[in-house]
């Protein structure tokens, strides 16, 4: 009976629309005021990334179709949180690698599962911009992360000018030039100089310009066959 119940909570957290617009102010919430302020704090970092494994879990058991799907997937976010408090202790090579490829996956998966709702069929309602703006700003946490590991492992891979503040990590500043890149537009404070980190930059430029515009292009197709299948019921039998 409590597993019932507890299955029931995490439908009811990924269907409804509350689900999405939770996320949506979580991610503000962490991208323009946790990290920025509170990044420094590692202990209270790790237990926000364990809040959102969670909320990935969730999403998994709900949205799998299979048992076998649902075991395989919650594997990825079970190792992350695993890399995450090892690299606390340890700090080797293979650790740091084991943990931006789990991060990455990771982020992929929920991003996969954001757009799994937004596309899903049925009409075109606001949870549906709600979950495009949550996949934005994941994609945007996405790549700050690769700059933070690629210039922690490339030196003089970014060149950045650092403001006199104590709340000042490399995650927030990287934050910040995850969304002035994505969004496409660029004060000068940090600059990437080595070939694979330019390359990530124009990478994630050019997804923050066409996301808004397939995203788009896709919803208002939706939004057409809707309207065109409303039609067909409606007409009489010939």
């Amino acid at each position: 009976m409590s597993s019932q119940k507890k299955y029931r909570f995490l439908n009811h957290f990924w269907t409804k629309e509350s689900g999405l617009s939770g996320m949506l102010v979580l991610l503000f919430a962490m991208h323009f005021f946790i990290i920025p302020l509170f990044s420094s704090y590692s202990a209270f970092m790790i237990i926000i990334n364990i809040f959102w494994m969670l909320f990935l879990i969730a999403g998994i058991i709900t949205l799998s179709r299979t048992k076998k799907r649902t075991v395989l997937l919650s594997i990825i976010p079970f190792l992350f949180v695993l890399f995450n408090w090892i690299m606390v202790f340890e700090n080797s090579p293979f650790v740091q690698l084991a943990d931006i490829v789990l991060t990455v996956l990771t982020f992929g998966l929920l991003i996969v599962l954001v757009l799994t709702r937004v596309f899903e069929p049925g009409p075109i309602t606001e949870y549906r911009v709600i979950g495009s703006i949550v996949v934005y700003m994941l994609l945007a946490h996405l790549w700050s992360v690769i700059y933070s590991f690629i210039y922690q492992h490339i030196p003089g891979a970014f060149q950045i000018t650092l403001p006199p503040f104590e709340s000042n990590t490399l995650e927030a500043n990287f934050m910040y030039f995850s969304y002035i890149t994505i969004t496409t537009t660029g004060f000068g404070e940090i600059v990437p100089l080595h070939p694979f980190a330019r390359a990530m930059v124009q990478v994630e430029a050019i997804i923050g310009v066409l996301y808004p515009v397939i995203l788009i292009g896709r919803l208002v197709s939706n939004a057409s066959e809707n309207k065109s299948k409303k039609k067909e019921k409606t007409l009489p039998n010939s």
